[in-house]
């Protein structure tokens, strides 16, 4: 076994960035959390300071280390999960940010989509990253830094300009920035760009050309689950040995292994992923095929996902944009107030719509109001809204893979809303479980690096690891209530275009 007591995860998210320590069984010693700004230039724009990232994760690392009485060295290795898709350019020679991040929601890289889209269509490149042309992935907001922001393209000509999405930002400066920080990605990241080939687990140079984006500005593409670098400054020696975008740390965590079996992860936005094993299934129901995890040495495992936009962010709006609500918590007290949700129906298509849609031109609508509805109808709405999505990619699922899930595992920060969970068994018709450690992105990027360094032995060592804590079982049928969401979502869509 690896020296150390302890593993640690740094779980760098879209509105916070946290910091948890593990033991051998994967309870949680210590945590610690910090929000940071979310920057909103114009409409569709949403964006991050890379500093602001990288000093909420030196912090949190710090203060969780303090608080459990423990100092890096205790540490057998660390972990880290990201935002995916989110993207920063950065000049390898000072270390400066060269613009703000750009964000997985923003959609400012539309007109390049269309342009991309208009030989061959959204699905031009999804035979090679099994990903449609989307506003959602890495590659086009590259190509929009390097045409748009000031002397990027100049410094990306003469070698000094890279790319990568946050786990590059994180592992370039975690381990010695300008001093030989190494620029660095793993597959499951790379493989939300629209630049990484599939087959190859490289970039694509016809990707790559097709986009306007060097080779020299990219990372080094690695297997998730390996040693990555050693530790500088807050991390001084502790390896860093796991790279997991955050929802195939999610699956990882809960030890979904085996090809049938799959996670719902309820943060900003909602997740869904099925392992498949090795095999790469094609979809042709609106989900993306992605890499789920590689253990260094082994064979890639690749998942379906269906990726929905807006879930917990819906709430945070209620509450910072309409006031509706003091904290998040509240949402459940004010949607219980009613009985149902009065036919009032809430789409949250705030950056058009995702899985298994793709429609870029759909936005935001609340449908079904009458004199009749109030706040507690509007908050019970945006509660199911995060259900309703969540069938319509569970059901492009099942027929994508010809598996019937008889169970769904479920984490992150909205399975605490008993309300929801309970809408959510019941509009799927199947058991919904959550374990007794919620954050597994954390946990999954901490099992990844403590894997990588003998802390844990094998993937069965993991799984035995894995308690349930609490679960849904259907007890009514919302079948019909599920029809005329998928009328509110027809009324969503065409709203931005040429009229």
């Amino acid at each position: 076994m690896s020296k150390g007591r302890a593993v640690g995860a740094i779980d760098q998210g879209t509105t916070s960035t946290r910091f948890m320590i593990f033991d051998h069984s994967g309870a949680v010693i210590a945590s610690a959390q910090r929000e940071f700004r979310q920057i909103l230039p114009q409409p569709g724009w949403v964006e991050h300071d890379p500093s602001e990232i990288l000093q909420t994760t030196e912090a949190v690392v710090t203060e969780a280390l303090s608080s459990a009485g423990m100092e890096a060295g205790d540490l057998a290795a660390v972990g880290i999960a990201n935002q995916r898709e989110t993207t920063v350019v950065w000049d390898r020679a000072n270390g400066r940010p060269l613009a703000n991040a750009i964000v997985w929601q923003d959609t400012r890289t539309d007109r390049i989509c269309e342009r991309l889209a208009r030989e061959g269509g959204i699905d031009r490149f999804r035979d090679r990253t099994g990903l449609p042309l989307a506003t959602y992935f890495s590659g086009p907001k590259a190509a929009w830094l390097l045409e748009n922001a000031d002397g990027v393209a100049e410094k990306a000509a003469s070698g000094r300009a890279v790319v990568g999405t946050v786990d590059s930002w994180l592992v370039w400066n975690l381990t010695g920035g300008v001093e030989g920080g190494r620029h660095v990605t793993d597959v499951t990241n790379a493989s939300r760009t629209l630049l990484m080939d599939l087959e190859t687990l490289d970039w694509s140079d016809e990707l790559l050309g097709a986009m306007g984006i060097p080779r020299s500005v990219m990372a080094e593409i690695l297997p998730s689950i390996g040693r990555v670098g050693t530790g500088t400054g807050t991390l001084e020696e502790v390896p860093i040995s796991a790279i997991l975008g955050d929802q195939q740390a999610a699956l990882f965590g809960q030890t979904c292994f085996r090809p049938g079996e799959a996670k719902n992860t309820y943060g900003t936005g909602c997740f869904l992923l099925m392992n498949t094993g090795t095999r790469r299934v094609p979809s042709t129901h609106g989900l993306l095929t992605t890499v789920g995890y590689q253990v260094a040495g082994s064979d890639p495992i690749f998942a379906l996902e269906g990726s929905v936009a807006v879930t917990g962010s819906l709430i945070q709006w209620l509450r910072d944009n309409l006031g509706m609500i003091a904290t998040a918590p509240e949402v459940e007290a004010m949607a219980a107030s009613v009985p149902d949700n009065g036919d009032v129906y809430f789409v949250p298509a705030f950056s058009g719509l995702f899985a298994p849609h793709w429609r870029t031109d759909a936005r935001g609508v609340i449908t079904g109001l009458t004199r009749f509805s109030n706040k507690g109808h509007i908050a019970r709405a945006a509660l199911e809204a995060t259900a309703y999505q969540t069938r319509e990619v569970l059901d492009a699922m099942r027929a994508d893979s010809d598996v019937a899930l008889t169970e769904l595992r479920v984490d992150g920060g909205m399975v605490s809303n008993d309300l929801l969970m309970q809408f959510q068994s019941d509009i799927l018709d199947v058991e919904v479980v959550c374990p007794r450690v919620s954050e597994t992105t954390a946990l999954g990027a901490a099992y990844g690096a403590g894997l990588a360094e003998g802390f844990w032995d094998s993937l069965d060592d993991l799984r035995r690891n894995w308690q349930e804590d609490r679960r849904w079982s259907p007890q009514v049928s919302e079948e019909a209530r599920y029809g005329r969401w998928q009328k509110a979502v027809a009324r969503s869509l065409d709203w931005v275009g040429n009229t």
